[in-house]
């Protein structure tokens, strides 16, 4: 074997070594578990039993044909998810543009908006959950304020609002923290330039930095896009998907498929589709945003 050779057998040689433990902790957690639920998407099996009895496309058919919650669980989380989207995103840059100015204190703001990034979603729902009831109730006593007596909670037309406002107050300071990244990465002798040549904050915004920190957008729509659509914590905690099932959601009613009425089978039926639908949706959406970034 030729010196060139052996260097190039030992460097792929050390390549596998670092990578084989955690290709093979991905296959284990990851990749075969998910194979092996695809297959159960094909049967009938209440998820304790040791058989599974293969019946081909039925899951299928009946998701597709007869469940007609499951489809009013998918037009739901499409209706929370645009609208998390579009509000959490919007505010978060919104946000970023002003806590990346030269403003007192725009640290101590920037922690304060990630904090309720840190707790966990099922926690969030059930604080909430007490302030829609008990907290409102107080701040009613002490305002006189009708507004605080509504049934944020119990009423189908405002409980949308409920369940989204709570969960862009969890993630906007994830997304925050995103945009002000990408901001800070905006050259400045471009937006000096501009400043000398007359442009405004508003065109300079629209004609300078929206297009360079299209990266960030991309990855912050993207990761709101996919967390809409698997929204399962807060709507848990939050309404346990009522009043009825009007905040039912496709991961809420994948659980009580597959775990409360142990139809373990067409709950991973059900998951199957959702993941598609989520890699759709997804690689769709990073192309669009992909074709419009702009680098320096």
């Amino acid at each position: 074997m030729t010196p060139l050779k052996r260097k190039q057998w030992d460097r792929a040689l050390t390549f596998a070594l670092f990578t084989l433990p955690a290709l093979a902790a991905i296959l284990i957690s990851v990749e075969i578990p998910f194979l092996m639920s695809v297959f159960s998407s094909f049967t009938k099996w209440n998820g304790l039993d040791r058989a599974q009895t293969f019946i081909g496309l039925e899951n299928y058919k009946e998701l597709f044909l007869d469940d007609l919650d499951m489809w009013k669980a998918f037009g739901f989380t499409l209706r929370l998810t645009l609208g998390s989207v579009l509000v959490v995103n919007l505010c978060a840059l919104l946000l970023a543009v002003l806590l990346d100015s030269d403003i007192r204190g725009k640290n101590a703001l920037r922690a304060a908006f990630y904090v309720p990034n840190i707790v966990s979603l099922i926690i969030i729902g059930y604080i909430w959950r007490f302030i829609f009831s008990a907290g409102f109730e107080s701040f009613f006593q002490t305002t006189g304020m009708d507004f605080f007596m509504f049934s944020w909670l119990g009423d189908v037309n405002l409980v949308y609002f409920s369940v989204l406002m709570v969960s862009v107050w969890h993630s906007l300071g994830f997304y925050l923290v995103i945009y002000i990244a990408g901001l800070q990465t905006v050259p400045r002798d471009l937006i000096e330039a501009s400043m000398i040549d007359g442009a405004g904050r508003v065109v300079r915004f629209f004609r300078i930095t929206l297009p360079l920190i299209m990266s960030a957008i991309t990855v912050s729509v993207f990761h709101s896009l996919s967390n809409g659509l698997k929204a399962f914590d807060v709507i848990f905690s939050l309404t346990n998907g009522g009043p009825g099932n009007s905040t039912t959601t496709i991961a809420l009613d994948i659980y009580r498929t597959a775990f409360v009425i142990n139809r373990f089978g067409y709950g991973t039926a059900k998951s199957v589709v959702l993941f598609l639908m989520i890699l759709i949706l997804s690689i769709f959406q990073v192309r669009l945003f992909k074709s419009r970034e702009v680098e320096v």
